[in-house]
């Protein structure tokens, strides 16, 4: 018997229970057995009503009396209201949100455990419940696991089975070396996995976890190491020796003095242009720190010493813009750039820096003097496009991103690469001031907008979003500024700019805008990212509460570009009418201002796996790791990665193992 041992092998596992499963994720024994509870309820504390002070979180075994679905005035919100007795007598009304489909099960008789909240006049909100029945009793003491379960599968039969998968584990082969086990005190993986479902203190679940969290994290350092090395071997980048004239010249032309942070990050990417290992840094700064200009840096670094260099953006506007910033002082350097996107075919022969989306991988592009590629919101990239532009080519690779994370994570999910950060905006760039504003008090965000106007200021309206189709944004958006023109904003010079426009005439509506002939750009999230205009002080989001907080960020980082003081109002539905993470999203944009700060509500919001793109990425699901609270944890991994990296094959085999994802799906280039 090994880890893939099918989980059919196991008693009361039939084709039915089996596809049941396999919606979950679990297909195997060793799946079953990393299927962990998300909670446990302390059946040991049950007590009764009587007992329980108002806000006291408790236990409750309870029968029920009758039950009831009650309407509410918010028609998408329906409360189950059921008369519940304890054993002692002690009477309460749990009250369940969003459950109606619960009524129907709780018929007179039925015997359950509540965990909640006691409120006032006798209501006990339930926050998780149990049944007794589906063959289990109605336990009374112990930690109880609740497990992570579908309307075709409870979390009671998850119990059942998984005490029939925990007694296989031993069989199976431990990943973590005895020397690090030994090192670190660690229990076996089969007793953590054994103490994470069957704990007799709560304590022994977290303890179970982190165990669990470093061979994961290990296996991850592992493979990211491993590909790397496999990714330098052989390849041979230019060596582009010590900067020169050229880059005389561009210091002499900026028309500011660069930034402690940004020199700081030169330094990094010129000790590694000196050498002909290839270059694989990410780049990542909060909006507005000025990683453009150090990314200029380094292709003109490449264009000095006689090669290439290429800077791919993820969106044609995006590219646009760097196009525009790029060749604005280029042209002054004389150093030829040429623009390739799906729709705009510059000259590419003679070009010294091509700045382009995916097209610059696209069959018949020849970039054979390639010395350095810069990509630009790397994230939004697929794994292959990222891998394409530098493959067949030893390039320099700088990755540049804007939705920074802190370092320590970025050394798990960016494993591979070297992290280089520009946490500080340029001096003299002040805060942007961030109001949140419901919607029936829309009229004094757009009074607010004009009274900018009539002081010579610009402003942008950023449209919600209202679709997954391009075409019915552009036509929303293009609606929303006549409407503008006519009601609150008749008189001022209004723009409009959306994905669908044309080349031509989204580069004039720039241009327009950063001319000064627009007082107002009425723009879907194609400005999110690469827009620059230093006279525009105030943003107003339309229906922010649809929009997610990196992307909110993202958007008000297009005013606040000067020094003059500048304003984000974000608009949103009547606040009883948001979910919960909506307002928490809304209130850390109106508190926090740092990138770095609001990516770590965001991980807290929304987990790892959607905030940091692991599809998009090649890394994995964490099943155990935490990557917010674990930050000792990632730095022990990558310790130990590093140290075990020339280990004999039998001793990290089975964390080789699991770390064959890497192999198939990296972010990183072959």
């Amino acid at each position: 018997m090994d880890e893939h041992t099918p989980v059919t092998t196991l008693h009361g596992v039939g084709p039915k229970v089996a596809e049941r499963l396999a919606s979950l994720g679990i297909s195997t024994v060793r799946d079953l057995a990393e299927h962990v509870p998300r909670h446990f309820l302390d059946w040991s504390e049950a007590t009764g009503f009587a007992e329980l002070r108002l806000g006291q979180e408790a236990t409750v075994e309870c029968t029920v009396e009758r039950a009831r679905v009650r309407p509410t005035r918010r028609r998408n919100l329906k409360l189950v209201e059921a008369a519940v007795v304890d054993r002692e007598g002690g009477r309460a009304t749990a009250v369940w949100f969003n459950q109606a489909w619960l009524a129907e099960r709780l018929v007179a008789g039925t015997r359950l455990l509540v965990h909640g909240e006691l409120q006032s006049g006798g209501t006990f909100k339930v926050e998780r419940h149990e049944f007794a029945g589906d063959g289990a009793g109605l336990h009374t003491v112990g930690l109880v696991p609740l497990y992570p379960a579908s309307e075709a599968i409870s979390t009671v039969k998850l119990r059942e089975l998984s005490d029939r998968a925990l007694p296989l584990v031993r069989f199976f082969r431990d990943a973590l070396p005895a020397e690090l086990r030994a090192r670190e005190r660690l229990p076996l993986r089969a007793d953590a996995l054994t103490a994470y479902h069957r704990p007799a203190r709560l304590e022994e679940v977290e303890a179970a976890r982190k165990r669990l969290a470093l061979e994961e994290l290990l296996a991850l350092q592992l493979g990211l190491l491993r590909r790397r090395r496999a990714l330098e071997e052989g390849a041979v980048a230019p060596a582009l020796g010590e900067p020169g004239e050229l880059i005389d010249r561009y210091r002499a032309v900026l028309p500011f003095k660069l930034t402690p942070e940004q020199e700081q990050a030169i330094r990094e990417i010129d000790a590694d242009l000196g050498g002909t290992r290839p270059m694989q840094r990410l780049l990542q700064g909060d909006v507005g720190s000025g990683k453009t200009v150090v990314a200029l840096y380094a292709l003109l670094r490449a264009v000095e010493s006689g090669h290439q260099g290429a800077l791919m953006a993820p969106t044609q506007t995006l590219a646009e813009q760097h196009f525009l910033t790029v060749e604005q002082i280029c042209r002054e350097l004389r150093v030829s750039v040429s623009l390739l996107t799906g729709s705009v075919r510059d000259a590419v022969e003679g070009a010294q820096i091509l700045v382009g989306t995916h097209a610059l991988i696209q069959e018949g592009v020849l970039l054979d003097d390639l010395a350095v590629a810069v990509v630009d919101e790397q994230h939004r990239f697929g794994v292959e496009q990222r891998r394409a532009l530098a493959e067949g080519r030893a390039a320099h690779v700088l990755h540049m991103t804007a939705t920074p994370i802190p370092r320590t994570l970025a050394q798990t999910v960016y494993g591979d690469l070297d992290v280089t950060e520009i946490a500080r905006p340029p001096k003299g760039r002040r805060p942007i001031v961030t109001s949140w504003v419901s919607h029936e008090r829309s009229a004094e965000a757009y009074k607010r907008l004009r009274r900018h106007l009539k002081e010579g200021r610009q402003a942008y309206v950023v449209c919600p979003l209202v679709s997954e189709s391009e075409a019915i944004e552009a036509r929303a958006a293009e609606q929303e500024a006549e409407r503008l023109n006519k009601a609150e904003l008749r008189g001022f010079r209004i723009g409009c700019l959306h994905g669908k426009l044309r080349p031509a005439d989204r580069r004039a509506v720039m241009e327009q805008f950063k001319g000064g002939q627009l007082d107002v750009l009425v723009a879907t999230t194609v400005i999110e990212v690469g827009v620059d205009v230093p006279n525009a002080t105030i943003m107003i989001v339309q229906e922010a509460d649809r929009f997610g907080l990196a992307q909110l960020h993202q958007l008000r980082g297009r005013v606040g570009r000067g020094a003059e003081q500048s304003y984000c109002l974000l608009v949103s539905r009547p606040k009883e009418e948001l979910t919960e993470d909506a307002q928490r999203r809304l209130e850390a944009l109106v508190e926090i201002s740092d990138g770095f700060k609001l990516s770590e509500v965001d991980l807290e919001l929304r987990g790892e796996g959607q905030l940091l793109g692991t599809r998009q990425s090649g890394l994995p699901d964490l099943k155990f790791a935490r990557l917010v609270r674990d930050r000792e944890l990632i730095r022990k991994a990558r310790e130990w990665a590093q140290r075990l990296m020339d280990e004999r094959d039998e001793l990290i085999d089975p964390l080789r193992h699991q770390a064959t994802w890497i192999d198939e799906n990296h972010r990183g280039f072959a």
